[in-house]
């Protein structure tokens, strides 16, 4: 079961994984994204064999197969992963990288009952964090940043989807975006931007979101554009937050400047953000955790994907998870991510599997596919991530257990072995 796509056997590559006991190679000719049954279907190679030469992948297959038709050479390293799970590296499609301070005492203050709006009347919640993140330098930020992505680069994470929005004024979303651009050439991890400058309403705006809309749209905007700061644009659409009305003009004032929808939706009541996001084609969405059927339907004829972020509910306590099931019957391609953010703080992608099979009622093979293929389908970069296959990016996780099984079943500890990010081995435990 080979993925070359041409004759590799005079190369000589730089670095050789062979014996895999399962190799995961995502294949995109089952999907990409994939849906409904599809999201089972790793392509697993037994006895898997993968080779890199420079930063690419140049052979996947048996490892019978590479000794027969490609040769060790003398510089060649290779890495014997008998009794090992292999798979693409992690993809981490919604993330709030960019921000300054920690609000630790407040799960104290939940745990004693107190409520969101109670938390944040007192000076805290996310409120306290744009506070921070205004007086924060931007080698603050990129600071912070770099430490967050060296602990998700150690637990198998190689892209990450970064978000502004903790600035919440043009000066400080535009220092927060250009923070991700220097953390994008500084670390290993590749980022891919969002703009978030719609993810709450400012103190200096209560009252007056509308005024805040214009904001975004006729200052804000036009300076992502013609500095190329991100690629996306998000709106936290909730009740009390950003209506229907005022996320939908965003997003359109956003896509004439060729900057592409993912929207925040239906978190903690039903807005009827999926039909929006099906009626505005968005790339994905995050949260749904109260989706009506017809919205969500509505999101599987446009194949928006549903990005699920467990570790939100978990954190708040809630009873309610994401109706990952339904989606999934739905045809809806389903993504997961971290939802990395001061009061959602977790770094690891096998967390979040893990909270995908106990809480959502995901496969181990479901989550395992939501987390490479489907991630990399959110933020467009299937092309090259999120499988194994020729010609794509050496992004790969050595993980030290047998097989995908133990990823969901195997919980609070770090399992990888290795991590290969551009073909180098750049973490090793």
């Amino acid at each position: 079961m080979s993925s070359n796509k041409s004759d590799f056997s005079k190369e000589i590559p730089d670095l050789v994984i062979l014996h895999a006991n399962e190799l995961v190679t995502m294949d995109s000719k089952i999907g990409a994204p994939r849906v409904g049954k599809a999201m089972s279907e790793l392509a697993i190679i037994k006895d898997g064999a993968i080779a890199i030469k420079n930063d690419k992948i140049i052979f996947v297959g048996t490892s019978d197969e590479f000794l027969k038709k490609m040769k060790i050479g003398n510089q060649t390293a290779v890495v014997d992963a008998t009794g090992k799970l292999v798979t693409p590296g992690f993809v981490d499609p919604h993330v709030h990288l960019i921000f300054s301070g920690s609000r630790e005492n407040e799960l104290s203050m939940k745990l004693a009952g107190k409520t969101y709006l109670e938390i944040l009347e007192s000076g805290g919640g996310i409120l306290k964090t744009v506070r921070e993140t205004r007086k924060a330098s931007i080698e603050d930020l990129v600071k912070n940043g770099a430490n967050i992505l060296d602990k998700m680069l150690q637990y198998g994470t190689t892209t990450v989807e970064a978000k502004s929005g903790y600035g919440l004024s043009v000066e400080a979303e535009i220092k927060s975006l250009k923070a991700i651009k220097e953390l994008d050439k500084q670390h290993p991890i590749d980022l891919v931007a969002t703009f978030l400058g719609a993810h709450a309403i400012p103190p200096e705006y209560k009252g007056r979101t509308d005024e805040y809309v214009d904001l975004i749209i006729n200052e804000m905007l036009p300076i992502i554009e013609e500095q190329s700061l991100a690629e996306f644009c998000d709106v936290f659409c909730e009740k009390g937050i950003f209506s229907i009305e005022q996320t939908r003009k965003i997003l359109l004032a956003a896509k004439k400047r060729s900057i592409k929808s993912v929207i925040h939706i239906d978190e903690i009541v039903d807005t009827n953000g999926a039909a929006l996001a099906a009626e505005l084609q968005a790339v994905q969405t995050g949260h749904l955790l109260q989706s009506n059927d017809e919205g969500l339907k509505a999101m599987a004829k446009e194949k928006v994907i549903a990005t699920l972020l467990p570790g939100t509910p978990f954190c708040l306590m809630m009873k309610d998870y994401a109706p990952a099931r339904k989606m999934i019957e739905y045809g809806i391609p389903v993504a997961i991510a971290t939802d990395l953010n001061p009061n959602c703080w977790t770094e690891s992608m096998l967390m979040v599997i893990v909270l995908s099979c106990y809480n959502m009622k995901m496969s181990p093979a479901e989550a395992l596919t939501a987390a490479t293929i489907n991630a990399a389908c959110a933020i467009q970069r299937e092309s090259t991530v999120g499988s194994l296959e020729v010609g794509k990016k050496a992004d790969i996780v050595i993980f030290d257990v047998a097989n995908h099984y133990f990823l969901s079943y195997q919980f609070g500890v770090n399992l990888v072995s290795k991590v290969i990010k551009n073909g180098l081995i750049v973490i090793e435990n």
